[in-house]
């Protein structure tokens, strides 16, 4: 569909969630595509829907719906999204920020839930970072480090950070998980690729095609993340201060292995939390 400059708002959204409901996709995309396209709020959608879009907003708009209908992701095409209630810029290394991490959050938020206490934290493959500023902007009194592989990933997270009115108590390293850190943390949190390396060719394109391979693929079983993470906490110098815990994003089925090879290499108080939808989404262990 192409539109025109003489296209209401209010058709606007209309034209395009009839668009995207032929092709299968959910109302909400409509919305946020047309909110974002056209730079307005729900409200000014609502009492201003009458006003014509446009020649610039028919142009980008027509843009937009191409792109989503072609299976892009909404996410991408808009260039960012809500995590916690906060807003994430996206780059191209960075994965789409999904409710299932919220959990991460939650769990860590119980296990410290003392707002005013200094914690300091440190998220391995930080990506957007929305792990890490949704945990600063609860915890005033923590200080926490965002790491990924991908200096590009590590540009959007600061920027994130800041945005969100938390990048003065953040800071971004470039480094291959616990390599060239040290000392102790009271939180570490970690989502890292866990898709068995040939699933991802079955993944839908949305995933498969638009987020970054390398923050999907975990190996042969999934699992070499997580290996690679407790092993190198474990020996150290990195490591959980006094009462500290480490939780990990894990895939539905993944709890039971991530459990066992926490334990196998010390930890303790293993400890798994489920997400909304009842599958094992986070599994946590204290200090060892």
């Amino acid at each position: 569909m192409t539109f025109v400059a003489g296209t209401t708002r209010a058709d606007a959204l209309r034209n395009v969630t009839r668009c995207l409901a032929d092709a299968g996709i959910g109302d909400n995309d409509a919305r946020f595509l047309v909110l974002d396209v056209l730079g307005l709020t729900g409200t000014e959608l609502i009492l201003r829907g009458t006003e014509p879009i446009g020649a610039v907003g028919a142009a980008s708009l027509s843009r937009a719906l191409a792109r989503r209908l072609a299976g892009e992701p909404v996410a991408r095409i808009v260039g960012s999204w809500e995590f916690w209630g906060l807003t994430f810029g996206l780059a191209p290394d960075t994965l789409v920020p999904r409710a299932d991490t919220e959990t991460v959050v939650e769990a860590a938020l119980k296990r410290h839930s003392d707002r005013a206490r200094p914690l300091r934290i440190l998220d391995l493959g930080t990506g957007s970072g929305c792990i890490l500023v949704a945990l600063l902007t609860e915890r005033p009194g923590a200080f926490g480090v965002g790491l990924d592989r991908s200096v590009e990933a590590l540009i959007q997270a600061r920027a994130n950070a800041s945005a969100n009115g938390v990048g003065d108590r953040a800071a971004f390293v470039n480094a291959d998980w616990c390599a060239g850190l040290a000392g102790g943390f009271d939180l570490i949190v970690s989502n890292p690729p866990y898709i068995p390396a040939a699933a991802i060719a079955t993944l839908a394109d949305e995933v498969r095609l638009h987020d970054p391979s390398a923050a999907l693929d975990g190996g042969l079983d999934g699992l070499d993340a997580y290996r690679r993470i407790l092993a190198e906490i474990a020996a150290g110098p990195v490591g959980l201060a006094t009462g500290g815990s480490l939780l990990f994003e894990v895939g539905h089925d993944q709890a039971d292995a991530v459990l066992a090879i926490g334990r196998n290499l010390g930890f303790a108080e293993a400890r798994v939390t489920h997400d909304l939808s009842g599958h094992a989404r986070v599994v946590g262990f204290n200090e060892s």
